[in-house]
């Protein structure tokens, strides 16, 4: 996700999409990646002027351009980078909500059942042997930028700032999470299960399991048939029930949740028994499409 705001170092961005041509290249390319041939033959353009737009749309952040090896020859192909674009208008500062937030590294769960296909690794080496369980328990695990496994669960304690004279009115958690299939395949679909201090919020789909080139910031050293980046989602829990990207996962809220006076448990899962059982990825930083780890907010009122 990029997030935008009214600062003038985002005009780039705002002029690449002020262009129905653009556009309508944004459009094509969430269908599948495709070279500046197949655009300016797919909107009727000439090839100088689809390079131009091109250009637009990389200096904005929202595509890349790589030499991919297809059909026995070598293309450069473009692909989308974002899925969305979050755009803060100027406001005055009182109404700034207050929050307390906290960045929980990927290695720092506290709990975990995890079954194959499934492995960890930090930003310079793997840790351990893929699909052995045994080296979740590992010291080094700590220090994990990315882990993944075909199902079962991964949870996380994160404490909990606040006060007695503060009142909780949302929740926002913040990740980068994709399917974990066998080497990479964007068509693998994974029903990923969220529990908060043991509520089930309900789960989220995800389409698959990258797909379209490397990672922005997946280190060189890895390789490409394994996962590569996932999905920015947004998980808002308010007094309504639970919403990913804006769309309602569950009734159950704020006040469907129990409060622990001093911690949050967040749970991630891939239940046997869910229709999609295809694993999970979880991206941290140095790893995937965003350079964050799992971000927890929690926003208040003065009670």
């Amino acid at each position: 996700m990029i997030k935008a705001s009214a600062d003038v170092k985002w005009l780039p961005l705002f002029e690449a999409l002020a262009s129905e041509v653009r556009l309508n290249i944004l459009k094509l390319l969430a269908q599948k990646p495709m070279n500046n041939k197949d655009l300016a033959e797919q909107l009727n353009l000439s090839g100088a002027i689809v390079t131009m737009h091109i250009r637009k749309l990389q200096q904005a952040g929202l595509i890349r351009s790589e030499m991919v090896r297809l059909n026995g020859g070598t293309h450069k192909l473009n692909s989308l980078i974002e899925e969305w674009i979050e755009i803060a208008l100027p406001q005055m500062e009182e109404t700034i909500r207050p929050m307390h937030e906290v960045s929980i590294p990927i290695g720092h769960y506290t709990s975990f059942e995890v079954h194959p296909t499934c492995g960890l690794a930090t930003t310079s080496q793997y840790i351990g042997h893929f699909d052995d369980p045994r080296y979740f328990l590992s010291p080094e695990r700590m220090h994990a930028n990315i882990l993944w496994f075909g199902k079962g669960y991964i949870e996380y304690k994160i404490p909990n700032y606040l006060l007695p004279s503060q009142q909780l009115t949302e929740i926002e958690i913040t990740l980068e999470l994709s399917s974990e299939a066998p080497g990479v395949n964007s068509n693998w679909p994974s029903d990923i299960r969220f529990h908060l201090n043991r509520t089930n919020l309900g789960y989220w789909t995800s389409p698959g399991d990258s797909g379209g080139g490397r990672g922005s910031f997946t280190p060189d050293w890895w390789t490409d048939n394994i996962n590569q980046y996932g999905f920015l989602k947004v998980l808002r829990i308010n007094e309504e029930g639970t919403f990913i990207d804006g769309i309602m996962l569950s009734s159950n809220g704020i006040n469907s949740i129990e409060q622990e006076r001093n911690q949050w448990t967040l749970r991630l899962s891939v239940d046997e028994e869910a229709a999609h059982v295809g694993g999970l990825t979880l991206y941290g930083k140095g790893f995937g499409n965003y350079n964050q780890d799992i971000v927890f907010r929690t926003y208040y009122k003065q009670a």
